[in-house]
C-alpha cells in the first residue's frame, strides 16, 4: 500500500514538473495544458468518488501552494470536478477511453468558470465573455491534445498497481 502511494505521488510530481517546466514552452499567450486537471478526471473515473476527490484535493492543493495565489481555489475546483467524474464512473466501463477524454473538455470549461467566479467574488474585475473567447478555445485544444495520453498513462499505471494487490 505504501509503495503504491509512493508510485502515485511520483507520477503526480512528474506530471506537475512537466506541466510547469516544459509545457509552458509550447504555450500560446500564457495558456498551456492543465495536466493536474486531466489526471484528476482520469483518476476519478478509474477509482471512483472517494479516491478521486482525494486526488483532486492533493493536486489542487499542490497547484495552490506552488502558485502562491489564493489558497484553495484550485483545490475547491478540482475537488468539485473529481466528485462529478467519480459519480459518473459508477456506470461506465473502466476500459472506455472516450468518456474520460470528452469529460476532460467539460472539466476544463467547468474549471474555468469556477475559477473565474471565485476571482469575481474576490473583487477582480474583468470581462468574462472577452476572456472566455480569447482563452477557452486554446485551452480546450491543449486539453484535448493531452487528454488521451494522460488518461492512457493513468489507466496503465492503475492496472499495473491493481494487479500487484
Amino acid at each position: 500500500m505504501m509503495k503504491q502511494c509512493a508510485i502515485w505521488a511520483g507520477y503526480v510530481v512528474a506530471l506537475y514538473v512537466l506541466q510547469t517546466s516544459l509545457l509552458p514552452l509550447i504555450g500560446f499567450h500564457g495558456i498551456t495544458v492543465n495536466l493536474m486537471l486531466l489526471l484528476t478526471v482520469s483518476f476519478a473515473f478509474l477509482r471512483g468518488v472517494r479516491q478521486g476527490v482525494l486526488m483532486g484535493f492533493l493536486t489542487g492543493l499542490m497547484e495552490d501552494l506552488a502558485s502562491g495565489t489564493f489558497l484553495g481555489m484550485n483545490t475547491l475546483s478540482q475537488m468539485v470536478i473529481s466528485l462529478a467524474c467519480g459519480r459518473l464512473s459508477n456506470g461506465v466501463f473502466k476500459e472506455q477511453f472516450f468518456l474520460p477524454v470528452f469529460s476532460s473538455l467539460v472539466a476544463a470549461v467547468v474549471n474555468y468558470f469556477i475559477l473565474a467566479t471565485l476571482m469575481l467574488l474576490l473583487g477582480y474585475r474583468f470581462n468574462l465573455l472577452a476572456q472566455m473567447q480569447s482563452m477557452l478555445p486554446t485551452m480546450l485544444i491543449y486539453q484535448l491534445a493531452f487528454a488521451y495520453p494522460v488518461h492512457r498513462l493513468t489507466y496503465d499505471l492503475d492496472r499495473k498497481l491493481s494487479a500487484k494487490q
